[in-house]
């Protein structure tokens, strides 16, 4: 057996979770979730969260890990992904990372400054604060403290603004600074390879399977998960691309066809910064088809 890791990247809708399990169903893979909102409980529909024949056919790691009324991190992810990509080595098999979080892959590859972990009361004070003057004021503030920062970042950008900020006021340093200092990388080799499919069939499956999230519930999934949990929209988990528009609706903000349009919308350029982020990694191999892929793999044992 290769002392690999493997990942398959790719845009939403691209197809990776159909490929991976159909590679799982002919070579010793265990898959290792790579996706910022299928860590939250409950969030099923919108995440396209693998079912639970699924998952008791091929084992997924870094699913179902908290509630969405929590945060996580990109270092906790880390933490949490060496961890489970080293006992899937242990128990003989080949784990292969699977998902479109790219930040989540840039960390695990590149390694990860040394973070302060997050502040509830700054945070608080900067949530506040905001409602008082707007985002934009707030990131006018980061930029005169972090240029950098605030170049990258969009005005409108609240949860990065905020921990941008909140990183700042811990720390006494900019949050450009503290990036440069780097984590090592992960302690066993890793191959990436990349479904890069054109935009229109992209898009047209973005738009069969938002129509598919609706119709099998997830207006009602939202509403039960505010039920259930203490939620408010600034959290991570409910500024996910499907639950924020949702959200949206069930404050009265628009009706059925608007929510259709913008769910669709906000997931295209969800995909083209996904797309973007592909563009920039370096060692990524593009799939040429699924077969392709098998055949890589399978040649890797």
């Amino acid at each position: 057996m290769p002392a690999t890791a493997f990942a398959l990247l790719g845009p939403t809708a691209s197809g990776k979770s159909r490929l991976a399990l159909e590679l799982a169903e002919k070579l010793p893979l265990e898959l290792v979730v790579m996706d910022s909102a299928q860590v939250y409980r409950g969030m099923d529909i919108g995440t396209a969260k693998p079912s639970a024949a699924e998952r008791a056919k091929v084992p997924h790691h870094l699913v179902d890990l908290l509630d969405p009324s929590e945060a996580y991190s990109v270092a906790r992810w880390r933490e949490d992904a060496i961890q489970a990509l080293a006992g899937v080595f242990s128990r003989k098999k080949v784990p292969l990372l699977v998902g479109g979080t790219m930040l989540y892959y840039r960390a695990l590859t590149s390694g990860l400054a040394n973070m302060p972990g997050a502040d509830p009361e700054l945070r608080a004070e900067l949530d506040l604060s905001a409602a008082r003057r707007g985002w934009p004021s707030l990131h006018a503030e980061l930029a005169k403290v972090d240029p950098e920062a605030a170049q990258r970042i969009q005005p409108n950008d609240a949860q990065r603004i905020q921990r941008a900020l909140e990183v700042y006021k811990l720390t006494g340093e900019p949050l450009s600074k503290i990036q440069l200092r780097k984590e090592s990388p992960p302690p066993f080799p890793l191959k990436a390879f990349a479904l890069i499919p054109e935009r229109t069939p992209l898009h047209a499956r973005i738009a069969e399977r938002f129509d598919a999230m609706l119709e099998a519930g997830l207006v009602d999934e939202v509403k039960n998960l505010k039920t259930r949990f203490a939620l408010h929209p600034a959290l991570p988990s409910m500024r996910a691309v499907g639950y924020r528009q949702v959200w949206e609706f069930l404050e009265g903000r628009f009706g059925e066809d608007e929510l259709r349009n913008r769910g669709i919308a906000a997931t295209r350029q969800l995909a083209k910064r996904q797309l973007t982020w592909l563009r920039s990694f370096r060692d990524v191999e593009t799939v040429l088809s699924p077969a392709n892929l098998a055949e890589r793999l399978a040649n890797s044992f």
